[in-house]
């Protein structure tokens, strides 16, 4: 599954963000409630995680903003509030699930795992992607070319994920550090390139119509050659 993490805690997106990935899931990270809105709206999850105490714009209140916007994805509400009038203020909010902090992290992951399989099925909630012959099965973390298997490291299918979102736009270095990589700086190494070269070499290498184009100073864009 894709999943945002909306969590302001650096230590506890952290460690939410290892243990999802471990068990085989791609995380996106977002460190204040406004982020965490544009990132719902412009993008594809399968769950959202929420806390409530957030800067810029608190969680239910993000919440709230994405009903209202027609945004079904499933939303787990993350917080140390745990009271019963303050869980049931989450749930009524447009949470779908409330879990306490402290939290035993096997229980997230079996209440996120049941939230993905509710929202499967739902209006705008695809599970392949698909760029020309290019095909990407999220659930089954498969990638074929022309019906050729392309086995990918855990890495490679975030940046490809990435980039199937945003096919045919540009995407720049920037953008790939602050999402794929969950840097909010350049650390000025050639990690972007590097991992785009071996993305390259193994979704166009043995095809005669390359898909992953560089624009020099610019970006990057999947799709056709304009």
């Amino acid at each position: 599954m894709h999943i945002l993490i909306v969590e302001d805690d650096t230590a506890t997106a952290t460690y939410l963000r290892q243990g999802l990935e471990e068990a085989g899931h791609v995380v996106d990270l977002a460190h204040d409630g406004m982020a965490g809105l544009n990132l719902a709206l412009d993008a594809h999850f399968d769950v959202l995680i929420v806390d409530r105490m957030l800067p810029g714009r608190d969680g239910l209140s993000l919440i709230r903003m994405l009903r209202a916007g027609g945004v079904k994805t499933p939303v787990m509400v993350l917080s140390a509030l745990g009271q019963v009038d303050q869980r049931v203020e989450g749930l009524r909010a447009g949470g779908d699930d409330y879990l306490v902090k402290p939290f035993a992290f096997a229980e997230l992951l079996a209440r996120i795992e049941a939230l993905g399989r509710r929202g499967i099925g739902q209006e705008g909630q695809a599970t392949v992607l698909r760029v020309q012959d290019l095909e990407l099965d999220l659930e089954r973390r498969r990638v074929t070319r022309a019906g050729r298997l392309i086995r990918l490291q855990p890495r490679e299918l975030r940046l490809l994920e990435y980039l199937m979102r945003r096919a045919g736009k540009v995407v720049t270095r920037t953008m790939l550090l602050e999402q794929v990589w969950d840097l909010s700086f350049d650390p000025q190494t050639n990690v972007v390139d590097s991992q785009i070269s071996r993305l390259r070499a193994k979704i166009d290498r043995d095809f005669d119509r390359p898909l992953l184009h560089t624009l020099r100073g610019v970006g990057y864009r999947l799709g056709d050659e304009i």
